[in-house]
Protein backbone atom coordinates (compact mmCIF):
# COMPACT_ATOMS: atom_id res chain seq x y z
CA UNK A 1 0.00 0.00 0.00
CA UNK A 2 1.07 3.56 -0.63
CA UNK A 3 -0.05 6.84 -0.31
CA UNK A 4 -1.48 8.22 -3.58
CA UNK A 5 -2.24 12.07 -2.82
CA UNK A 6 -5.97 11.53 -3.93
CA UNK A 7 -8.45 13.65 -2.19
CA UNK A 8 -10.05 11.96 0.27
CA UNK A 9 -12.94 14.69 0.98
CA UNK A 10 -13.69 13.42 -3.16
CA UNK A 11 -13.08 10.00 -2.03
CA UNK A 12 -15.99 10.29 0.57
CA UNK A 13 -18.10 11.92 -1.44
CA UNK A 14 -17.76 9.46 -4.80
CA UNK A 15 -18.54 6.72 -2.10
CA UNK A 16 -22.07 5.01 -3.23
CA UNK A 17 -22.03 2.32 -0.85
CA UNK A 18 -24.97 2.85 2.25
CA UNK A 19 -22.10 3.09 4.70
CA UNK A 20 -21.28 6.20 3.39
CA UNK A 21 -22.82 7.96 6.43
CA UNK A 22 -20.76 6.09 8.54
CA UNK A 23 -17.51 6.88 6.59
CA UNK A 24 -18.23 10.77 6.95
CA UNK A 25 -19.36 10.29 10.63
CA UNK A 26 -15.94 8.52 11.45
CA UNK A 27 -13.63 10.49 9.63
CA UNK A 28 -15.28 13.59 11.45
CA UNK A 29 -15.04 11.91 14.97
CA UNK A 30 -11.58 11.13 13.78
CA UNK A 31 -10.81 15.27 12.46
CA UNK A 32 -11.44 16.87 15.93
CA UNK A 33 -8.39 15.03 17.14
CA UNK A 34 -6.57 15.38 14.13
CA UNK A 35 -4.80 18.48 14.63
CA UNK A 36 -1.97 19.57 12.01
CA UNK A 37 -1.23 15.98 11.06
CA UNK A 38 -1.79 14.67 7.66
CA UNK A 39 -4.95 13.07 6.40
CA UNK A 40 -4.27 10.70 3.32
CA UNK A 41 -5.42 8.12 0.59
CA UNK A 42 -3.37 4.89 0.83
CA UNK A 43 -4.12 2.38 -2.25
CA UNK A 44 -3.36 -0.75 -3.13
CA UNK A 45 -3.09 -4.14 -2.02
CA UNK A 46 -3.57 -4.77 1.69
CA UNK A 47 -2.13 -7.68 4.28
CA UNK A 48 -4.40 -10.80 2.90
CA UNK A 49 -3.78 -9.72 -0.68
CA UNK A 50 -6.95 -7.42 -0.96
CA UNK A 51 -7.14 -4.23 -2.88
CA UNK A 52 -7.92 -1.43 -0.74
CA UNK A 53 -8.83 2.31 -0.20
CA UNK A 54 -7.87 3.42 3.27
CA UNK A 55 -8.30 7.06 4.82
CA UNK A 56 -4.68 7.45 6.87
CA UNK A 57 -4.62 9.56 10.10
CA UNK A 58 -1.18 11.02 11.03
CA UNK A 59 2.07 9.46 9.28
CA UNK A 60 4.14 7.28 11.73
CA UNK A 61 6.61 4.65 11.62
CA UNK A 62 5.26 1.40 12.37
CA UNK A 63 7.79 -1.42 13.54
CA UNK A 64 7.93 -4.75 12.28
CA UNK A 65 9.17 -7.97 14.28
CA UNK A 66 11.58 -8.73 10.97
CA UNK A 67 13.00 -5.85 8.84
CA UNK A 68 13.12 -2.06 9.00
CA UNK A 69 10.05 0.26 10.00
CA UNK A 70 7.66 0.78 7.60
CA UNK A 71 5.97 4.05 6.88
CA UNK A 72 2.03 3.83 7.51
CA UNK A 73 -0.76 5.68 9.61
CA UNK A 74 -1.44 5.68 13.29
CA UNK A 75 -5.34 5.28 12.78
CA UNK A 76 -7.36 4.35 9.30
CA UNK A 77 -10.66 4.05 8.02
CA UNK A 78 -11.73 1.92 5.45
CA UNK A 79 -14.75 0.61 3.62
CA UNK A 80 -15.39 -3.04 3.24
CA UNK A 81 -18.35 -5.06 1.91
CA UNK A 82 -20.05 -5.79 4.57
CA UNK A 83 -18.88 -3.15 7.55
CA UNK A 84 -16.13 -0.41 8.11
CA UNK A 85 -12.73 -1.18 9.68
CA UNK A 86 -11.42 1.50 12.00
CA UNK A 87 -7.30 0.40 11.92
CA UNK A 88 -5.78 1.68 15.39
CA UNK A 89 -1.92 1.28 14.92
CA UNK A 90 -1.11 2.83 18.52
CA UNK A 91 -0.23 0.61 21.86
CA UNK A 92 -0.01 1.54 25.38
CA UNK A 93 2.24 -0.39 28.16
CA UNK A 94 2.85 -2.91 25.22
CA UNK A 95 -1.11 -3.66 24.38
CA UNK A 96 -3.12 -2.11 21.10
CA UNK A 97 -5.42 0.68 22.39
CA UNK A 98 -8.27 -1.89 20.56
CA UNK A 99 -7.56 -4.47 23.30
CA UNK A 100 -7.67 -1.56 25.96
CA UNK A 101 -11.21 -0.58 24.55
CA UNK A 102 -12.94 -4.02 23.70
CA UNK A 103 -15.43 -4.41 26.05
CA UNK A 104 -16.30 -0.61 25.96
CA UNK A 105 -17.24 -0.02 22.38
CA UNK A 106 -20.36 -1.47 21.82
CA UNK A 107 -21.79 -3.99 18.89
CA UNK A 108 -18.12 -4.18 17.30
CA UNK A 109 -15.85 -6.93 16.44
CA UNK A 110 -12.42 -6.22 18.39
CA UNK A 111 -8.76 -7.40 16.76
CA UNK A 112 -5.69 -7.03 17.33
CA UNK A 113 -5.03 -3.47 16.10
CA UNK A 114 -8.75 -3.09 14.10
CA UNK A 115 -12.77 -2.21 15.03
CA UNK A 116 -14.86 -4.01 12.62
CA UNK A 117 -18.36 -2.10 12.98
CA UNK A 118 -21.47 -3.09 11.08
CA UNK A 119 -24.01 -0.96 12.75
CA UNK A 120 -22.38 2.69 13.62
CA UNK A 121 -25.57 3.32 15.35
CA UNK A 122 -24.77 0.27 17.66
CA UNK A 123 -21.21 1.94 18.77
CA UNK A 124 -20.35 3.69 21.73
CA UNK A 125 -19.16 6.88 19.96
CA UNK A 126 -18.18 8.29 23.27
CA UNK A 127 -15.92 5.82 24.28
CA UNK A 128 -14.68 5.27 20.19
CA UNK A 129 -13.67 8.55 20.58
CA UNK A 130 -12.12 8.57 23.72
CA UNK A 131 -10.09 5.26 21.91
CA UNK A 132 -8.92 7.68 19.50
CA UNK A 133 -7.79 10.64 21.55
CA UNK A 134 -6.05 8.40 23.37
CA UNK A 135 -4.59 6.91 20.22
CA UNK A 136 -3.31 10.52 18.68
CA UNK A 137 -1.90 11.24 23.23
CA UNK A 138 0.90 8.38 22.48
CA UNK A 139 2.08 10.53 19.08
CA UNK A 140 2.78 13.90 22.03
Amino acid sequence: MERTGADVDAFLAGLTDARRDDMVALDELIRRHLGSRERELWEGVFWGGTEQQIIGYARIEQPRPKGPPVEWFLIGLALQQKHVSLYVNAAVAGAYLTKKYAGRLGKAKVGAAAVTITDLASVDLAELEAMIAEAFATLD
